[in-house]
């Protein structure tokens, strides 16, 4: 079936009328390509979120943004009855989010895990909610392309189908999966798709280029009256003494034969730029700033912190909240709904350097607005006794308060 549908997505056989009845080979290929995630674009390169992840690029921006989420602090809070909010450390979901979701899956590896799969598959990432006697024990990762999501037509509520190793499948309550969507219904990955087949294809051309020493082919012009076996012959001579292992080495020619090396076009000349170019066009769906990927064209001193929290804001924090919305709809009652809620730390990205931090910190305190204990909660320092009063500035004080 596998060989019959890669047969078919390179147009190399015709459509069975068992597979897709009524259709034409192209559209056999499209029908064939939505069922196993490939794609033949306009470069008539075939990306799939799989093949994908071979761009240097593409595996980039998956990297920085699932590895951002996966590194970043995950806690389960409970709000307390003055408006506050701590950690909700007794509850079992907490050591799920924060530590060990499974018995062989760390926190770090199954954010990265799902947020992986969530940029590269439309239909996003899935786990299974196990539970014993209706409380959560452990959450595992379920491969994207086994599990097709259908829409009750009367409740509106997904269904999620998924198919085993043998062929079985199986249907799982909205309760039963965690469901982390891409945002708009489509992965960052399809949408640069086209964008990664031109860098796959520049990719091809480079790694062409440098196989023949990084030079452009030339014309090999021979006496008259040759014959044809006489010209294979010389050609061949010629490559093998002097092709991409020999490229830098001294040409012999014999009597009346020329060579002409070709220069090269401006398209060459471009090249860089080129690729250059493209690796912020694959960035675009991610939203990704290109300094991030080590494109350093247009970075500077002055705007490289403006980067940071443009990351954050615009491309980080969209996703933080959709996993946020992914556990509070799945993982919580609706009792525990109005108590509890899930929370990314995102201290660590927005930290300034130590000088400027201290200075902040001291402003906090100086203002009431922390205490010496909270600051030193915040940079990971034990507290200390009386570190939880809070200070007043001398001129905010009340008349007569200091009598």
């Amino acid at each position: 079936m596998l060989n019959r549908a890669a047969r078919l997505l390179g147009l190399e056989a015709k459509a069975s009328p068992s597979v897709a009845p009524d259709a034409t080979d192209s559209e056999s290929a499209s029908w064939l390509a939505t069922i196993f995630g490939a794609h033949r674009g306009m470069t008539g390169v075939s990306v799939t979120p799989d093949s994908a992840m071979r761009c240097p690029t593409a595996y980039a921006c998956v990297a920085v943004l699932s590895q951002a989420v996966a590194q970043l602090p995950l806690h389960l809070y409970g709000r307390t009855a003055e408006g506050g909010k701590v950690r909700a450390t007794e509850h079992p979901l907490h050591a799920l989010l924060s530590d060990q979701p499974n018995d062989w899956t760390s926190a770090f590896e199954f954010r990265q895990a799902m947020m992986s799969s969530a940029l590269r598959y439309d239909q996003g990432a899935f786990a299974w909610i196990g539970r014993v006697g209706g409380e959560i024990q452990e959450l595992v990762q379920i491969p994207s392309p086994a599990v097709s999501v259908e829409t009750d037509p009367y409740t509106r509520e997904p269904l999620y189908k998924v198919t085993e190793r043998n062929g079985r499948q199986r249907t799982y309550d909205r309760t039963d999966i965690l469901h982390l969507k891409p945002l708009d219904g489509i992965a960052p990955l399809t949408a640069a798709r086209e964008a990664i087949g031109v860098m796959i294809v520049m990719e091809r051309h480079a790694a062409k280029l440098f196989g023949k020493g990084a030079r452009p082919s030339g014309v090999l012009t021979l006496p008259k009256g040759l014959s044809i076996d006489a010209l294979r012959k010389a050609a061949a001579s010629w490559n093998k003494a002097h092709g991409s292992e020999g490229a830098s080495g001294t040409a012999f020619m014999e009597d009346g034969t020329t060579w002409q090396q070709l220069q090269f076009s401006s398209v060459d000349a471009q090249f860089m730029e080129l690729r250059r170019e493209q690796v912020i066009d694959i960035a675009r769906p991610f939203r990704i700033p290109p300094p991030l990927l080590q494109e350093l064209g247009r970075a500077t001193w002055s705007n490289t912190e403006q980067l940071g929290q443009q990351f954050l804001t615009l491309c980080l924090m969209p996703w933080l909240k959709q996993w946020e919305g992914a556990i509070r709809r799945s993982l919580l009652s609706a009792d525990e709904r109005q108590t509890y809620f899930a929370e990314f730390l995102v201290d660590d990205i927005v930290r300034a350097d130590l000088a400027a931090r201290m200075e902040a910190y001291s402003k906090a305190i100086t203002n009431g607005v922390l205490n010496p204990n909270e600051v030193r909660a915040m940079e990971n320092r034990t507290p200390y006794v009386g570190g939880e009063e809070f200070r007043r500035p001398m001129n905010t004080e009340k008349p007569g308060a200091a009598e």
